[in-house]
């Protein structure tokens, strides 16, 4: 016979109960919650000695004093199989805005688990292409890396993982994209564009908006990674994106505070740096023998006026393998993506390139950094020699190639072509404002160097000086 340890509802708070009497619950661990409106889930996060700080996962409004809990004797999961893609599921794997479950039959993954050990990983070194010039040129993302994406409010860190997710298309990336704290119009509006673009096909929206609770927007992000790793240990590959950590560090601190933890720096609890390091270190690339899958994970931070040395930014940073910043006078100057390309850094770097790539990227990475120490010198009104003036007209066509609309991502093929463009000096002799309209007319024009950069792709090789050549003679005719 199973007995189940049960206790009472002492005290309740915003999103928060006391119980006693659960002398054999354990840390992390559910327990059912029985209230005269029906059962209502909890996580037991606080276990003092005489009390259990439960945080309420669902509506906390029917909970009343004296109510019964139960003790389940499992740590909080959730269910998933094939059939999750394309939904939107709230933390617990049901349906959002309803009790019915996404995945009824599917397996079971633990919200929460340790991080596999270095023997069951692998190098990160095979590419995640963004579609974004400016990202897979210069910051590389591979598979299985924790790549941050950093910068204000409304600078386009959710456009950028966006448009990453609708590169994956026919990739075989299976993506997971978790809404924590968001309104719910943003939550719509992001899944029509992926609908639109045929992405939301293999993709699972995850959501705990502004307006669920607390606990709920806590375990979001354990969630996702779940379902990131049941593809992943299938020997498939998955891309998990957290909007926002910010939010979610928020949240954890709400429900500490309710729990009367003690509260530290900007009156975060002492674990907040652990909270985000179980999740981010779940990030990997599986070893051959277990399969060959991956999780990448993407998680976005909000910082207040570029302040990089903020508690939380800072927090995260350390523990991502790199970091994209976006740069809020670049946005408001029409620079879209605007990435600060100086302030960013991948610490895979070229092992995430395919071998074109790398060959032609180191260069544009030079021209930029010469562009942006040029440009800063010439803001002090001194006089510019024609050298000097040629490589910051150069530079400025630089950036305009590096634009790019929202849910328009490049194959990579054309990016190659692109950088060819501009470090090659075809484009030397154009106005900048045209550099734009030239450099369309090109890729759309020239198939046999397009065939060329393909092979060398397929083939996992770098481009020969002759295929450069013939590349540089065919664009000619069109810029």
């Amino acid at each position: 016979m199973n007995f189940k340890n049960t206790g009472t509802i002492k005290q309740v708070k915003d999103g928060v109960v006391f119980a006693e009497g659960l002398s054999d619950v354990g840390y992390n661990e559910t327990v059912l919650i029985k209230t005269g409106e029906g059962a209502v889930r909890g996580l037991a996060l606080n276990l003092d000695e005489d009390l259990v700080g439960i945080a309420v996962l669902g509506d906390y409004l029917k909970v009343r004093g004296g109510d019964l809990v139960e003790t389940q004797g499992t740590l909080l999961s959730i269910a998933v199989d094939e059939h999750i893609l394309g939904k939107t599921v709230d933390a617990l794997g049901n349906i959002y805005n309803s009790s019915n479950p996404a995945c009824p039959d599917g397996k079971r993954m633990p919200l929460e688990k340790v991080a596999p050990g270095v023997l069951e990983r692998e190098n990160v070194k095979t590419p995640l292409q963004t579609g974004i010039l400016a990202i897979d040129a210069t910051i590389p993302i591979g598979r299985g890396q924790r790549e941050l994406i950093i910068g204000d409010r409304q600078t386009g860190k959710s456009t950028i993982c966006v448009d990453t997710i609708i590169n994956q298309k026919g990739k075989d990336v299976y993506c997971i994209y978790v809404s924590v704290g968001q309104k719910n119009a943003k939550l719509a509006q992001t899944i029509s564009i992926l609908k639109k673009a045929g992405a939301l096909e293999y993709t699972v929206m995850v959501c705990a908006s502004a307006s669920d609770p607390a606990s709920m927007q806590y375990i979001a992000p354990y969630a996702g990674c779940a379902i990131g790793e049941y593809f992943a240990q299938q020997g498939k590959h998955a891309l998990v994106i957290y909007d926002d950590l910010t939010k979610h560090a928020w949240a954890y601190r709400e429900l500490s505070l309710l729990l009367r933890r003690p509260p530290g720096r900007e009156a975060y609890p002492g674990d907040i740096f652990y909270i985000h390091s179980k999740l981010l270190e779940r990030a990997l690339q599986f070893n051959k023998e277990l399969g060959s899958g991956s999780l990448t994970a993407l998680p976005i931070v909000e910082t207040q006026a570029g302040d990089l040395s903020a508690y939380i930014p800072t927090n995260i940073i350390s523990i991502t393998d790199g970091q994209i910043f976006l740069d809020k006078d670049a946005f408001n100057s029409g620079q879209r993506p605007s990435v600060d390309i100086g302030a960013s850094v991948s610490r895979v770097g070229g092992d995430a390139q395919v071998k074109a790539m790398k060959q032609v990227a180191g260069k544009l990475k030079l021209e930029l950094a010469q562009y942006r120490e040029l440009k800063a010198f010439s803001q002090f009104g001194s006089d510019i020699d024609d050298e000097t003036k040629k490589k910051l007209d150069r530079g400025a066509r630089l950036m305009e190639v590096l634009r790019q609309n929202q849910g328009e991502p490049l194959e990579v093929e054309d990016q190659i072509l692109l950088i060819l463009a501009i470090t090659e000096g075809i484009l030397d002799n154009l106005e900048v404002a045209l550099t734009g309209v030239t450099t369309e007319r090109i890729l759309s024009s020239i198939k046999t160097s397009r065939e060329l950069v393909k092979q060398a792709v397929s083939e996992k090789r770098k481009l020969s000086e002759q295929e450069i050549v013939k590349i540089k003679e065919e664009m000619a005719k069109y810029a």
